[in-house]
C-alpha cells in the first residue's frame, strides 16, 4: 500500500465519520478514491481535510449540494487550501448571517408569533383577520418573504 494513502477504515477512524458516510460522500463526488486490484478503496491523505471541511459545512447547515459545487470549482479536484477555505467561508457568510437572523427572530418572537397563527388562535382575529395570510400561500407566511427567504421580524397581515 502506498504510504500516502489510507483505507476507508483508516479515513473513518481518523475523521470520525462512518464508513457508510464516506461511501455516500464519494457517490456525491465530494471525495474520491482509487480502487486496488482487489477492488478496495484507497484515499489520499488530503481526503481527511476534505472530510473535515464537509463536516464543518454540514454542522452549520450548508447543503451538501453547495459543498459539492464549491469543491468542483477547485482546479484538478484538489483539496482546499487555507486560502481556498477563506474564500469558501466568505461565500457562505451571507447564508449563515440569514440563518442567524432567522433564528434570532424565532427566539425573540417565539411566544408571540408562530407565523401562521396556528398556535395563536385566540389572537387570530386581531393578528390575521379573516385568515388574510392564507392568500399568500401555505406555511408560516409572517416568517418568510415572497421569495421564501426568512424575514427579520414578523409583519402584520395585509
Amino acid at each position: 500500500m502506498d504510504q500516502g494513502e489510507l483505507t476507508v477504515g483508516q479515513v473513518a477512524e481518523r475523521s470520525g465519520v462512518a464508513i457508510s458516510a464516506l461511501h455516500f460522500y464519494e457517490r456525491q463526488n465530494l471525495i474520491v478514491s482509487r480502487r486496488t486490484s482487489g477492488n478496495q478503496r484507497r484515499y489520499k491523505r488530503d481526503t481527511l481535510r476534505r472530510v473535515a471541511m464537509i463536516r464543518i459545512a454540514q454542522r452549520v447547515g450548508i447543503p451538501l449540494s453547495n459543498v459539492a459545487a464549491i469543491l468542483a470549482l477547485l482546479p484538478d479536484g484538489r483539496t482546499p487550501t487555507r486560502q481556498d477555505w477563506a474564500r469558501i467561508s466568505e461565500c457562505w457568510q451571507a447564508e449563515l448571517d440569514d440563518r442567524i437572523n432567522h433564528l434570532l427572530q424565532l427566539r425573540d418572537d417565539f411566544k408571540d408569533c408562530v407565523g401562521c397563527g396556528c398556535l395563536s388562535i385566540d389572537r387570530c382575529v386581531l393578528a390575521n383577520p379573516y385568515d388574510a395570510l392564507a392568500a399568500r400561500g401555505a406555511g408560516p407566511q409572517r416568517l418568510v418573504d415572497a421569495d421564501g427567504r426568512p424575514r427579520t421580524r414578523c409583519v402584520p397581515a395585509s
